[in-house]
């Protein structure tokens, strides 16, 4: 792999069989695959000064590893994905645990048998506990719309209190709406669990960090004699799209292009900006070995924040007398402010108007947009991965 900042004089796209625009997951997946199975010459063009994309990590000043882009938790039940990303890291046994503090107290999230008794006492909570056992039986995610549906007055107690406590005020700081104009793959992602296992992600089957670093299990994913890295390019200065074919400094490209950035961005937005959420990070360093019992704790009912990492619980990492914690705070995403934008608004009008923009690209047979921003819509990491796999098997599938 060469890592070069920015496009050296006289760049020659007609050199490189496929472009990839993005070093996140999409597209080192697929610049990867694509080097190894039909020995492609890559070139990976990146706007930020870093590969790895939101999932990058690097060592601050107090010697702690942070993720820059907000806590990334390593979870898959996809044996192909965790193969995969396996060939570039080793992974520690770190098993994530989430607690709200609702009005002082901290209650493990997904609410679950512990909370129940934390939050209705030990007798109410038990007996509440062995309803919902009778209603869903054990080891079942619950989501917390679909409780609040069931017409029983000892669920609805349950539901209640997890929609007002754990639900309703955290959803509003997160997405500036009411949970019910929230979509369903984001409101389904915040479950009651009936049982008794505290992790954040009950039985899944493959969890951990990457024991050395996002980073380094990028860097280690782009290298490759036949993979290009070019930083600190914006695409959109090189790249230009129409109906009938791309260009890629001013002339038709024949190659495949393989796109992980927003499709409004790329035409300038000139049908209208699609809507994200962003996060402000606020990062701050405390002269204590440790803030909180867990890596992550949610503020669902208190404070402006959304929530509070300290890395050194997810890491393991030892630093003593040190640790960096981060508070988050959501708002809206506006394209011209140089702000992330993680969270794509997934209303009816806005998946309409990437339509849209998608349907200007869908003629082109060799440009393929693929990850959250490029297809607008909300992926874990392992979701990334396992589309872009799904998309390298058929580019690998038409070039052998």
């Amino acid at each position: 792999m060469a890592i070069a900042s920015g496009l050296p004089a006289g760049f020659n796209a007609d050199s490189y069989d496929m472009i990839v625009v993005g070093a996140g997951y999409a597209g080192s997946v697929c610049a990867r695959r694509l080097a190894e199975a039909c020995g492609f010459h890559v070139a990976v063009i990146e706007r930020r000064d870093h590969i790895a994309g939101n999932a990058y990590d690097y060592v601050d000043d107090a010697g702690i590893l942070v993720h820059k882009y907000g806590p990334h938790i390593y979870h898959t039940q996809s044996d192909r994905v965790h193969q995969f990303l396996s060939r570039f890291t080793e992974w520690t046994n770190y098993q994530h645990k989430v607690l709200a503090n609702i009005h002082g107290t901290l209650m493990p999230v997904p609410f679950n048998h512990k909370s129940l008794k934390l939050a209705f006492g030990e007798e109410r909570g038990e007996a509440l506990y062995r309803k919902l056992v009778e209603t869903f039986g054990e080891n079942k995610k619950v989501p917390i719309l679909e409780l609040r549906e069931k017409n029983d007055p000892d669920l609805q107690e349950v539901a209640d209190y997890v929609y007002e406590n754990v639900f309703l005020h955290y959803t509003m700081k997160q997405w500036g709406t009411t949970p019910d104009q929230v979509d369903p793959s984001v409101t389904g992602r915040v479950p009651v669990f009936v049982g008794d296992d505290e992790r954040y992600f009950p039985l899944v089957a493959h969890q951990g960090m990457p024991a050395e670093g996002y980073t380094k299990l990028f860097e280690r994913l782009l290298d490759h004699d036949l993979i290009d890295v070019f930083l600190g390019v914006d695409v959109r200065d090189i790249l230009m799209v129409d109906e009938d074919y791309a260009k890629v400094c001013g002339k038709p490209y024949g190659g495949e292009i393989v796109y992980t950035g927003p499709l409004d961005e790329l035409f300038g937005l000139d049908l209208g900006a699609l809507p994200y959420r962003t996060l402000d990070m606020q990062f701050e360093t405390l002269d204590v070995d440790q803030f909180q019992p867990v890596g992550t704790v949610n503020y669902t009912t208190s404070e402006d924040f959304t929530r509070i990492t300290e890395f050194k619980n997810m890491t393991g990492q030892v630093v003593p007398g040190k640790t960096t914690i981060m508070r988050e705070y959501s708002k809206a995403y506006t394209p011209e402010s140089g702000q992330t934008p993680y969270y794509a608004i997934l209303e009816d009008e806005n998946k309409q108007l990437y339509q849209r923009y998608l349907a200007r690209v869908s003629r082109l047979t060799n440009f393929h947009p693929v990850g959250r921003l490029a297809e607008y819509r909300y992926y874990d990491m392992d979701g990334v991965v396992a589309s872009a796999l799904d998309l390298s098997d058929e580019l690998v599938a038409a070039h052998n």
